[in-house]
């Protein structure tokens, strides 16, 4: 399961091994978005390789252009300066994209001077505050911070206005199944529903259920009821049989036994009383057991 997941992530090396940033391995000290606001040729603006979010809606992006047509850029993108005349998005990938549909040459933009370990964390608490990536995306955010940023959960939940253990939970998920991963992203089941999943060690078991979730459409309480119910340690059964006669009790059903060579049985019931069972397969054995009760 350990190597399904690594595919869904890409390490901070990786992502440097490509980058045509000038300033990428220097130390820099992140400097304030300045007040000012200068208009950037879309032509000199590249990706942001850190970008936390993988999808985008082309009927999103075209709703945002025919609204940027109507009323221009109302919050400027954040980029840093990496060369002469070259900057690269920190934050604004939506608004990017949909800017260059809408026909424009030019985006209001804030720059910052940041290195590309600043730019990871920059561009992923932006996105995450924006509230606009699924749950998956915000988990392998949220891994991405720790990892390779080396912030610690309690430090992270305060950068990104979370507590600790919501930090938590989006982690968690990334220690699911693939296919329960997919599921997330996809918005097909809920957080709440992989949050439940993620209670049951078995992986076997947690797919099993989410079939379950698929073909029944259970909501999150029916999932946690029926995790519930796996999770009840089972009864332990005893055999259905005769109870064990006192010693002497049985000393004496073993004495009339013998005496009688037929089967005995003696049951005990409340307050000393009881009974004496003997049993016989024939009349003529009837006829013999009478015979051996009454010698005379």
């Amino acid at each position: 399961m350990q190597g399904k997941k690594k595919a869904l992530g890409r390490g901070l090396s990786a992502l440097l091994e490509g980058s045509s940033s000038e300033l990428a391995r220097e130390e820099l000290p992140v400097i304030p978005a300045s007040h000012m606001v200068s208009a950037i040729p879309l032509d000199q603006l590249e990706s942001n390789p850190f970008q936390p979010r993988s999808q985008f809606e082309e009927k999103e992006l075209a709703e945002l252009a025919v609204s940027i047509q109507e009323q221009g850029i109302i919050q400027p993108i954040t980029v840093r300066k990496i060369g002469h005349d070259r900057y690269q998005l920190i934050a604004g990938e939506r608004r990017c994209r949909a800017a260059r549909i809408a026909g424009l040459r030019e985006i209001p933009a804030f720059i910052r001077l940041a290195n590309d370990e600043q730019m990871l964390e920059m561009a992923i608490v932006e996105n995450i505050q924006r509230m606009d990536l699924n749950p998956l995306e915000v988990a392998l955010s949220f891994q991405r911070l720790v990892e390779e940023c080396r912030i610690r959960q309690e430090d992270l939940g305060q950068k990104v206005g979370k507590d600790r253990s919501t930090v938590s939970n989006y982690i968690r998920l990334l220690k699911l199944p693939v296919e329960i991963q997919v599921a997330v992203r996809d918005g097909i089941i809920s957080m709440g529903h992989a949050r439940t999943l993620i209670t049951i060690e078995d992986e076997k078991r947690q797919l099993q259920l989410l079939q379950k979730i698929l073909e029944r459409k259970l909501s999150v309480r029916q999932v946690e009821d029926l995790v519930r119910d796996h999770q009840k340690p089972a009864r332990l059964t005893l055999p259905s049989g005769p109870k064990l006669l006192p010693y002497h009790y049985q000393k004496a059903k073993d004495s009339i036994s013998l005496k009688l060579q037929s089967e005995v049985e003696i049951h005990l019931h409340r307050k000393g009383k009881g009974s004496i069972l003997i049993h016989f397969s024939s009349e003529e054995e009837f006829d013999k057991l009478l015979s051996k009760m009454n010698p005379e």
